[in-house]
């Protein structure tokens, strides 16, 4: 498997492991997590899902979709400071879209203007 593969086939046991416990049908699935019928049938065929699908079907599973990414050996990447801000930002209920990116704005400026000073 090359690196940065989303192992769909994986991915989809979990989801069916999850359906099983919770003693549903794959219909009720796509219903629950607002998802095609489609979408779940492609991935049992190995296809993956689009972005807005995985994410769904994560936050209805609880799975992590980076449990699902295969690196084949290779070295995994560490996000950036300014990367997590800006997701834990944008994330924030407590903020509007308008609100995190003034925020956001505002601190890769200060950022770029300390980072390395001596």
């Amino acid at each position: 498997m090359k690196a940065g593969r989303f192992d769909t086939p994986a991915f989809y046991a979990a989801l069916n492991a999850q359906r099983q416990s919770r003693g549903i049908t794959w219909k009720q699935v796509a219903a629950e997590s607002k998802v095609s019928a489609s979408t779940l049938t492609r991935m049992a065929q190995g296809r993956r899902p689009d972005v807005n699908g995985l994410a769904a079907l994560c936050t209805w599973s609880g799975l992590s979709a980076d449990d699902y990414v295969r690196d084949a050996g290779a070295q995994r990447g560490e996000p950036e400071t300014l990367a997590m801000i800006s997701t834990h930002l944008r994330a924030d209920p407590n903020l509007s879209a308008d609100s995190a990116e003034m925020l956001e704005t505002l601190i890769n400026a200060a950022y770029g203007r300390l980072k390395n000073r001596e």
